[in-house]
């Protein structure tokens, strides 16, 4: 049987990736700060701890690395977590792996590597946009205008060869993780397939920390009898992929014939705005609820549009979406724990 180290394999996506696996004939060995949920081979520890590490990564063939600190976070007080977890667990892990040389990595990504999406201006095509100023923000101009002629814009899929450009310190530390992962590709020859997942939810999803999706966020609010607090106008685009389909994802990547390497968007390719998310929680499992309030409020880390292109996905791996939104949806909120 072929043994897969699952870095965060406890966590909330990486317990679904430990499940798949497990159904596709993979051994797994979970590594985690926490135990697993089921019953298979672990490892507690900080994938910091250099000795630990390399005595987990002796004798795995694949390794599927998830662990990380996620969300946009608080204020610039978690940028050296952010970079202590995510940049420097990673810079371990691979350091180890360099010296045990598996046959290949995935590395969880993100689609915040982005930043905002893509746009096109009907007049000078395909464009980038800056980020949006505190000012605009504060008059509620929250849609990007052309650099060029300052025309409306129009969003759309961002396929993987978009130029990054990650708008907050998580976004940067996930960038950093694939530029991490590239060098080592480079030094060893280890294929490393970057996953760059979108909005995810599902069972599992933890709810109540500043931390937490929107999706979990909105759906901890109702849960509580409270209007969920939507920011800026609700009309944000983003792509919701359910974590069954993020992680037969995964076991696709790990399982392909061939490895694929390089960067792939894992999405459900089907955007919806931020807003729709909430009224869908709303209505098929809080309908009792005070109804979603749109505040006008914003972070400035957070950007407008971003949704996928999910071409190379079904192409390179055979993936496409299963799970169904609304039934996704009201499971999401069936699994949530009630609130205290």
């Amino acid at each position: 049987m072929t043994r897969v180290l699952i870095t965060g394999g406890a966590g909330f996506i990486g317990s679904h990736i430990v499940e798949a696996a497990r159904q596709a004939g993979l051994e797994p060995l979970v590594f985690d700060l926490g135990a697993p949920h089921l019953d298979v081979d672990h490892v507690i520890g900080d994938l910091r701890d250099a000795q630990l590490v390399e005595s987990a990564a002796r004798d795995v063939e694949l390794v599927c690395h998830q662990a990380a600190m996620v969300g946009l976070g608080v204020d610039l007080d978690d940028m050296p977590s952010y970079v202590a977890h995510n940049d420097l667990g990673t810079a371990v892990l691979l350091r180890a792996l360099a010296r045990t040389r598996p046959r290949r990595v995935l590395l969880a990504s993100s689609m915040v590597v982005y930043g905002e999406g893509r746009y096109r201006c009907p007049e000078h095509g395909t464009v980038s946009v800056p980020p949006r100023a505190n000012s605009d923000l504060r008059a509620g101009r929250f849609e990007p205008a052309c650099p060029t002629c300052g025309r409306a814009l129009v969003p759309e899929p961002v396929p993987e060869d978009t130029p990054v450009d990650p708008r907050n310190v998580y976004a940067a530390t996930k960038l950093h993780q694939e530029h991490l992962a590239s060098a080592f590709a480079r030094e060893t020859g280890v294929p490393v397939t970057a996953l760059r997942y979108h909005n995810v939810y599902g069972p599992r999803m933890p709810r109540d920390t500043p931390y937490a999706g929107v999706a979990a966020l909105f759906a901890d609010a109702l849960a509580r009898g409270r209007a969920p607090r939507v920011f800026e106008d609700g009309a944000q685009m983003r792509d919701f992929v359910h974590v069954r389909d993020v992680a037969r994802a995964n076991v696709l990547a790990l399982t392909a014939v061939t490895p694929v390497s390089g960067p792939i968007n894992v999405s459900s390719g089907a955007p919806r705005t931020v807003g729709e998310l909430a009224r869908a929680l709303h209505m098929v499992a809080y309908p009792t609820a005070p109804s979603p309030t749109v505040t006008g409020e914003y972070r400035m880390g957070d950007v407008r549009h971003v949704f996928a292109d999910p071409t190379r996905a079904a192409r390179k791996l055979g993936f496409r979406a299963q799970e169904d939104f609304l039934r996704g949806v009201a499971e999401l909120a069936d699994t949530l724990p009630t609130p205290a």
